[in-house]
């Protein structure tokens, strides 16, 4: 009798197994929850886009039609490289107050050296290495010399700014030969019978569409990209890892500020010409549509894609007030602060509801 009651102690009651499928159950649940809250606020965006874009569509009529979706496309190209940069940047719990700064600096003196007679390949390419400098010193500053980088980059803006101003106080004009114009061609990949209705691309966006594909593969395919979040979300963890997180860090900022001296090539060559106050207001462009697509401003979460579509939300705005003509444009700014501060509150709740 005891021997039996031993063996009947020693194996659970039948009514268990239900209750640990149960568990397992819900424990897969949470972790689908926990994933889906890294991607909800990239849906959230995607929906408030195709919302606004609906709405000018049967507002003012013209909008889902290839003529204004590749002008978009096209006049937004710049900011799509810059909010690449940036996602890298804050995906790390960095920030980058220069990049702005940085595309004035880099269109400036590359015009100015095309009108020198400079050759126009190397010039683009000195225009990208500019910006890296730029990235670099910031990065130096960051990493081994302790400083914010809120300070770090708040001192590059205006070292940047600064030196553009002192090249030039008025508009420089591109040489008409130059090389750098090539990436303002436009290819007609669709042909629509509506005059000024056809879809056209450039190579400065398809350059945008190689440095996003490049920073998807980037973030999620190598270690240095894992890296990246790694600082993002627990620095000290990442260490202890024995991943190499001073060098990353230095690297993160010279990717950004390579990249905005690369935004400066494309911006330039669509309008043509170089002023000192080009990207004003562009940092914070970039800062916002990357929180608006879902990364984290504490690090550690984020994704490129999302960044792109922050960017979109943002051009779709300007895009009903060009439309509507009697919103005053000044406008645009309170109501992306609004839909920003939205943001920052909804991605508050989801990491609060994520710890608890």
């Amino acid at each position: 009798m005891s021997g039996s009651t031993t063996l009947a102690e020693a194996v659970p009651p039948a009514t268990d197994l239900p209750e640990a499928g149960g568990s397992s159950a819900r424990t897969a649940w949470t972790r689908l929850w926990e994933r889906s809250q890294t991607l909800l606020p990239t849906l959230v965006a995607l929906v408030l886009l195709f919302g606004m874009l609906t709405y000018a569509q049967i507002a003012y009529g013209r909008v889902y039609q290839a003529g204004t979706i590749s002008s978009l496309l096209i006049s937004f190209a710049p900011q799509i490289i810059l909010a690449v940069g940036m996602t890298i940047v804050i995906a790390s719990a960095g920030i980058d107050l220069s990049v702005g700064a940085v595309v004035a600096f880099s269109s400036v003196s590359g015009v100015m050296l095309l009108n020198l007679g400079w050759n126009g390949w190397i010039t683009i390419v000195l225009m990208i290495v500019f910006g890296a400098l730029f990235g670099l010193l910031a990065g130096v500053l960051v990493q081994y010399f302790t400083v914010q980088p809120f300070i770090a980059t708040l001192a590059m803006m205006f070292l940047a700014r600064g030196l553009a101003s002192i090249l030039s106080t008025t508009p420089v004009v591109v040489p008409e030969d130059s090389p750098i114009l090539l990436l303002a061609t436009e290819w007609k990949i669709i042909d629509e019978p509506k005059v000024a209705n056809d879809f056209t691309i450039t190579p400065g966006l398809l350059i945008a569409v190689v440095v996003v594909i490049g920073a998807v593969f980037f973030l999620h395919r190598t270690r240095m990209g894992r890296t990246v979040y790694g600082i993002g979300g627990n620095e000290s963890s990442t260490q202890l890892m024995g991943l190499p997180v001073a060098r990353t860090r230095v690297w993160i900022y010279i990717i950004s500020g390579a990249l905005a001296g690369l935004a400066g090539v494309v911006y330039t060559a669509e309008v043509g010409k170089a002023q000192n106050i080009t990207g004003i207001g562009w940092e914070l462009d970039a800062i916002a549509a990357v929180v608006i697509g879902g990364t984290l401003l504490t690090g550690g979460a984020g994704y490129v894609l999302g960044s792109i579509v922050g960017v979109f939300v943002i051009a779709a705005l300007r895009l009903i007030i060009t439309k509507d003509g009697g919103i005053n444009p000044e406008y645009l700014t309170i109501i992306t602060g609004g839909v920003l501060l939205a943001f920052v509150l909804l991605q508050r709740a989801l990491t609060s509801r994520s710890k608890k």
